[in-house]
């Protein structure tokens, strides 16, 4: 069972993967990515896994050590379990910088292939979106609540 939720986990994302990167421009694409309930699948197999080996993993998580956390990481659930954890974190990671790059005009043929890229390294990926960010997002400004409004969008006066 283990070995079959993993191969799902991927496999739930991966069409969100590929609305964002193949057809970022699609009108459904921002409907769709625009739910953060699309972190949901990989999530609910994320709960499966961990729940029969919760006092493993807490005992791992709340008193950090190496060897106790590779012990746990050593065996198939607590390895699909991280694995479920990263790819639910990812494709949140990637959903904020897909909506983050539209509302800032930023070209989805720069952002594509950063998508790409951390569907497999996450960190690097987000690295290149934010250093893409700071140089391509200059025409927007902070709006209300901290949300990223275009400059373009008239501010609101009262």
């Amino acid at each position: 069972m283990i070995a079959t939720l993993f191969q799902l986990t991927f496999a739930v994302a991966a069409p969100f993967w590929a609305l964002m990167i193949l057809l970022p421009t699609w009108s459904w694409t921002r409907r769709i990515i625009g739910s953060p309930l699309i972190v949901v699948p990989p999530l609910v197999i994320y709960l499966l896994i961990m729940i029969p080996i919760f006092p493993d993993f807490w005992r791992a998580v709340s008193a950090p050590d190496l060897a106790v956390l590779q012990t746990l990481l050593g065996t198939p659930a607590g390895a699909a379990t991280v694995w479920a954890h990263l790819i639910a974190f990812d494709l949140f990671i990637g959903r904020w910088m897909y909506l983050d790059a539209q509302t800032r005009g930023v070209s989805a043929f720069l952002v594509s292939p950063i998508l790409l890229l951390t569907i497999f390294l996450s960190p690097v990926g987000l690295l290149c979106y934010l250093l893409l960010r700071s140089v391509a997002g200059r025409g927007a400004r902070a709006g209300p609540a901290g949300h990223d409004t275009p400059a373009t969008q008239h501010p609101v006066t009262h």
